[in-house]
C-alpha cells in the first residue's frame, strides 16, 4: 500500500485486513481520504454516485480515480472541478459512452482538464489477464456441470448449493420462467424422492433451482419434469459410486 493509510467505505459492514480502516460513511471517506478510487459495480444505486454534491465533498486538492464503470462518475461535474481548482487531478479509464473502435471521435469533458489521465479501459487485454479470465470461466463452467452453481452468471440467477453432492444422492437443477404455480409443478414431478436440501433464486423472468434427493432417482424424473408448462431446462447429477472432489463430481453422470 506504499506506506498510504487506507479508509474504505462499503453498504455492508466488511473485515477491515492489515492496516485497512473502515468508515462509517461515504462523507467521511470523501472528507479525509486525499486519493479516492472507486470499486463499485454498474447498478442503478451507483449512477453518479460522484456526482456535483458528492464531489464537493471531497478533501480540497485531493484526486479522484474511476476504474470502476464510467456511469458512477457525472464527467461534467468531475471536469468543473478540476478546472475549478478543487480537486488536484483525476485518473479515469471508463466513461459513461466508450470510445468507438476508431469510427468517430472520443470526446470528453475531462478532455484538456488538469492533471487527468484518460486511458482506454483494456485491463482485461493483457496476457496475464486473458490468462486468469480463461482459467476462471473454465473453472465456473465446470463448477456449473457438475455442480449445479451459477455464482458469477450475469444472464440467470446465481446459486451456490449448500454442499457438494453426496453419495448416493441426486441433484436436480431446473431453469424456469418465472411465473405463479410453477413450484408447484416441479415439487409434484419432485416428490418421488425425500428432499435433503433445495436453494432457488430468482429474476424478474427465470428461477433457477437445485435440489438434492436422498436416493439415485431414475431417469424418469427428467422426464417429468421436462413434461412441465414454463420449464427451460433440466438435467440431473448422480452421485453413484463415485465422490465430489475438489473441483466437482467425479464419476457422475449429467443428464
Amino acid at each position: 500500500m506504499m506506506g498510504l493509510t487506507v479508509l474504505f467505505y462499503d453498504i455492508e459492514p466488511k473485515l477491515s485486513l492489515g492496516l485497512t480502516r473502515q468508515v462509517a460513511s461515504m462523507d467521511t471517506l470523501l472528507a479525509e481520504s486525499d486519493f479516492v478510487s472507486l470499486h463499485v459495480p454498474k447498478l442503478a444505486s451507483t449512477a453518479n454516485l460522484m456526482n456535483a454534491t458528492s464531489i464537493s465533498k471531497m478533501k480540497p486538492g485531493s484526486y479522484l480515480l474511476n476504474l470502476s464503470r464510467g456511469n458512477v462518475v457525472d464527467v461534467d461535474a468531475l471536469a468543473q472541478a478540476l478546472h475549478a481548482g478543487h480537486l488536484a487531478g483525476a485518473a479515469v479509464d471508463v466513461y459513461p459512452t466508450e470510445p468507438a473502435a476508431g469510427t468517430k471521435e472520443f470526446k470528453t469533458p475531462l478532455q484538456g482538464c488538469p492533471n487527468t489521465i484518460l486511458t482506454p479501459h483494456i485491463g482485461g487485454s493483457t496476457e496475464e489477464a486473458q490468462a486468469a479470465i480463461g482459467a476462471e470461466v473454465s473453472g465456473k463452467i465446470i463448477k456449473y456441470v457438475n455442480l449445479g452453481v451459477t455464482n458469477g452468471a450475469v444472464n440467470v440467477p446465481n446459486v451456490i448449493p449448500g454442499s457438494k453432492l453426496q453419495e448416493g444422492h441426486t441433484r436436480v437443477v431446473s431453469f424456469h420462467k418465472n411465473v405463479p404455480g410453477v413450484m408447484r409443478d416441479l415439487n409434484e414431478a419432485l416428490s418421488v424422492g425425500n428432499v435433503v436440501s433445495q436453494a432457488l433464486a430468482t429474476n424478474p423472468t427465470i428461477g433457477y433451482l437445485v435440489v438434492d434427493l436422498d436416493s439415485t432417482i431414475g431417469k424418469d424424473i427428467k422426464v417429468k419434469l421436462d413434461a412441465k408448462d414454463n420449464v427451460i431446462r433440466n438435467y440431473i447429477l448422480y452421485q453413484g459410486t463415485g465422490y465430489c472432489g475438489e473441483h466437482g463430481v467425479k464419476d457422475a453422470d449429467a443428464e
